[in-house]
């Protein structure tokens, strides 16, 4: 199966190299990693020269079983490239259905975190039950630690079937300890992939022209012990042999360490070559990967061809890294000598050969290789130029690894834009590095401020803020996001597209459970956020850009859990009619679920069945298949609220999961559907096992709105099967994220049976006393929730509304003072000192004007006092 046309993968890195004629059989290495596949991992370690990459191709082309190969290079020191890779090679050798399936868990990179990730590669690995073998080919070339950590992972749990080889010139880069003791490891070393002196024997019997002498056994003894079977440097001297070199001259010269004895006879060889066929070398060396197309473009000729063909017949060392003998490479040790020479010998045909690639690569859209080579001629104003044209399509590809390590390429000296510095800074904010990102903004905010008063400038000032919005809700300073913005909204233009026109979800059910969703994090100053950004970008005519329409998606599901379903569904119909929400599928499912969700919970549930027909009728003629999981997944929720046992089972059942599963967070809401079943069905125990597993995933990822339904469907869990001393203990655990978040629907959306536990846990009230304020403050959350419940009250009503109406009991003169002093910001120990009490009878009173305002913060409290112009009084 190919990669998807739009997808970035290089098919020859993830095709098994051919093999060149005349090549050495490895029969007893082959022998030893065939009896290696007992274990999870095989790994070939030695230096450059030794063949590790010649077995391991042979070794692919002799294995009846399925073989997935991923040829490294240091461009993929990127952890979302690295995996994109890693699954684009293992997907190509499986059936298309499978292998598009693996291909599409891709778009959860960067959303979800590494291991997230590979915990749904490895769920998949275990449901394809045939053996296969991935092989990852230099992995010295990998240098950063986070690929690492998440290979020693992959090789901790991979299933049995599963065969891991690694090639390195370097001891691996992380702990196998773990599979040494268990004998799982086969290695592979330099002692055994040296040649014998009977492969030494076979080689020369195949290398050597029958024009000249071959080594007899004596010098064939010499040369052993001298190069100790470095393979590489038994090439070099059969080349010499070749060009008419006697043996006897420089026997004495191949001694000592191999890069001298490399650096000889290359000189050796290059220096005997036709002038046109070195030349071609030298103007070639500085290519990782050569096709006809690119030779010609970097050697400005058109003789490529005949060139390439050349140097395959002499065999100097170009490798080809497909069967169909199209795309080669050097040996990466001739290769590092050629640029050497080119280097040293060649003044200005190293630069001159780097920008012939840069723009040749530029030109065929090649971008990435493109700014790689122009870095390396040192032609900073093309590289920066072609990374600001190229930013936006690495921000989609989620390489965020990739574009900072190429802005800190770019010298300190270099003048670059205040709007590269600005894009610069916002990739670092995505890296999560708050501290350099917040000087970074400093400084470019500084500059800014200097700049005359210009379209620019605003255009900027945009910009900047939407780099402040990132960081704030990264670090939760929203203080300094209000400082920031003033002044700067009413003058807002937001006309790049890098910020404002960015798809931000790609397999999400919840706008919520993204970044940008703040992963289920609920206040009141975020919904004042997202109102003034809002309604600015729609006064500047901003109101279809994906930005306004993401961030509005996210109040919409924040007002359903808010339970402020009039405002929930007064966003839907803003959003249903914006032409975006209608194109862009992250934004189309997750508006479709909750529509559905939102008329199951005013009790039309056809309504809610044919909302989620429409969309999924709209998924299935756009051949999005990837969202009709989640489709499935809400169906049987309804299903399961309305009793229809049979047909939620019959939706689930369609899905790859089941209960003997290990669940992935990428699958989370089916699972939780799974276990609500389950629940119906008196299975407490595989349910509960189920949620044991996802809900330490949940606070890996730090999702609250995970965490808070996997409590509340644990609570729920353990009192069904009498669990009661458990099941209260969890619910004390869900009531006190809830009450800190003002959730309501997480809690309503699960019936009767959650009624009856908060009725239950509100039977043994707390005492005011009580020095644990927080069991207070969670009794009197679960009063207020049950007060929602149908036929306890007449209407949905919110927990915090605008309504101007009175208060059900009027504020005492405390709880006024009260009111004041959290307005002027001080602390309890403050409160106590100006009203002359205990900081202990302080918290009962703050818990009596929460329970009365019907809030559970101080920031609630504030705006529910504002509402009802309390304050002024």
């Amino acid at each position: 199966m190919n990669p998807p046309i739009n997808s970035p993968i290089l098919k020859m890195k993830i095709s098994v190299p051919g093999l060149r004629e005349h090549l050495v059989p490895r029969d007893r290495l082959l022998h030893n990693m065939a009896a290696g596949q007992l274990g999870h991992l095989t790994t070939v370690i030695a230096p450059a020269g030794y063949g590790k990459s010649t077995l391991l191709a042979q070794w692919a082309h002799a294995v009846s079983e399925r073989c997935a190969w991923v040829s490294l290079d240091e461009r993929d020191n990127d952890p979302v490239r690295f995996w994109r890779y890693v699954t684009a090679s293992i997907a190509s050798v499986l059936p298309e259905q499978q292998g598009e399936r693996l291909m599409n868990h891709t778009q959860l990179l960067p959303g979800v975190s590494i291991t997230a990730y590979l915990d749904t590669l490895i769920s998949d690995l275990y449901e394809w039950n045939e053996t296969l073998h991935l092989i990852l080919e230099d992995l010295h070339s990998i240098y950063y630690t986070p690929i690492h950590e998440g290979l020693s992972y992959l090789i901790d749990y991979l299933p049995g079937h599963i065969h891991l080889l690694i090639s390195s010139r370097t001891d691996l880069p992380f702990s196998t300890v773990k599979r040494w003791a268990d004998h799982k490891i086969n290695h592979i070393g330099t002692d055994q992939l040296q040649f014998t002196s009977d492969e030494t024997k076979r080689f020369f019997r195949h290398a050597s022209d029958s024009s000249y002498p071959k080594p007899n056994s004596m010098q064939l003894k010499t040369l052993l012990d001298r190069t100790e079977g470095w393979i590489t440097g038994l090439q070099l001297v059969a080349l010499s042999l070749r060009s008419g070199s006697r043996l006897e001259p420089f026997m004495e010269e191949i001694k000592g360490d191999q890069f001298h004895v490399s650096s000889y006879l290359f000189q050796e060889v290059v220096g005997k070559l036709p002038s046109e066929v070195f030349r071609f070398l030298l103007q070639t060396a500085v290519l990782s990967r050569l096709n006809v197309q690119v030779c010609d473009a970097v050697t400005d000729s058109d003789n490529s061809r005949s060139m390439l063909e050349e140097l395959r017949k002499q065999n100097l060392f170009l490798v080809p890294l497909d069967e169909q003998h199209t795309w080669f490479r050097y040996h990466h040790l001739f290769s590092q000598f050629l640029q050497n020479l080119l280097q040293r010998e060649c003044d200005g045909e190293y630069v001159k050969r780097h920008r012939l690639a840069g723009q040749y690569y530029a030109s065929i859209g090649s971008t990435d290789e493109a700014i790689d080579h122009m870095f390396a001629a040192q032609d900073i104003e093309s590289a920066v130029g072609l990374l600001e044209q190229h930013a936006q399509t690495v921000l989609e590809r989620g390489e965020l690894t990739t574009l900072q390590q190429w802005f800190d390429r770019v010298p300190t000296s270099f003048p670059v834009t205040l709007e590269t510095s600005l894009l610069h800074t916002f990739v670092v904010v995505l890296m999560g590095d708050l501290e350099r990102s917040e000087r970074m903004l400093a400084n470019i905010e500084e500059a800014c401020s200097n700049l005359p008063s210009s379209s620019r400038r605003e255009q900027l000032r945009s910009s900047m803020l939407f780099v402040r919005s990132n960081l704030v809700f990264l670090n939760g300073d929203f203080a300094e996001w209000f400082a920031f913005s003033e002044g700067i909204l009413d003058n807002l233009t937001p006309d790049n597209p890098i910020y404002y026109q960015f798809d931000y979800n790609r397999q999400e059910p919840y706008v919520r459970r993204t970044s940008l969703g703040m992963k289920g994090a609920l206040s009141a100053d975020t919904e004042r956020i997202a109102h003034l950004f809002t309604g600015v970008l729609e006064a500047h005519g901003w109101d279809h850009s994906l930005m306004n329409l993401y961030v509005k998606m996210s109040l919409c599901e924040g007002y359903y859990e808010w339970n402020r379903l009039a405002e929930c569904r007064q966003l839907l119909m803003q959003l249903r009619k914006a032409p975006p929400s209608q194109k862009t599928m992250g934004l189309f499912i997750p508006l479709h679920i909750t529509e559905a969700r939102l008329y199951a919970a005013e009790g039309k549930l056809h309504l809610a069945h044919h909302v989620l027909d429409e969309a999924w009728d709209a998924a299935s003629c756009r051949k999005e298949s990837s969202w009709l999981s989640s489709l499935r997944t809400v169906r049987s929720l309804i299903y399961v609220r309305e009793g229809r046992i049979t047909d939620a089972r019959k939706e689930l059942a369609v899905l790859p999961i089941s209960i003997k599963d290990r669940p992935t967070y990428s699958r989370e809401p089916e699972y939780l559907a799974l276990v609500r079943l389950l629940g119906k069905q008196r299975k407490e125990t595989e349910a509960l096992h189920l949620l044991e597993l996802l809900k330490p995933q949940a606070e890996r990822e730090l999702q609250i709105s995970s965490i808070m339904e996997i409590t509340c469907l644990q609570a729920l869990l353990e009192y069904q099967r009498g669990q009661r001393k458990q099941s209260l203990q969890l619910l004390r655990e869900a009531l006190r994220l809830g009450a800190q978040n003002g959730y309501v629907r997480t809690f309503l959306d699960e019936g009767e049976d959650m009624y009856q536990l908060l009725m239950r846990y509100t039977s043994h009230p707390a005492q005011e006393e009580d020095v644990d304020m927080g069991l207070i403050q969670t009794h009197h959350y679960a009063r207020m929730l049950m007060e929602y419940f149908p036929n306890h009250v007449k209407a949905d009503t919110p927990h915090i509304t605008s309504s101007q109406s009175a208060l059900p009991e009027q504020l005492n003169r405390n709880e006024k003072n009260l009111l004041r002093l959290i307005l002027q910001g001080a602390a309890n120990k403050q409160m106590a000192a100006a009203l002359g009490l205990s900081e202990g009878t302080i918290r009962v009173y703050l818990s009596r004007l929460y329970d009365k305002l019907g809030v559970t913060s101080r920031t609630q409290a504030l705006v529910r006092a504002q509402s009802l112009n309390l304050l002024d009084d």
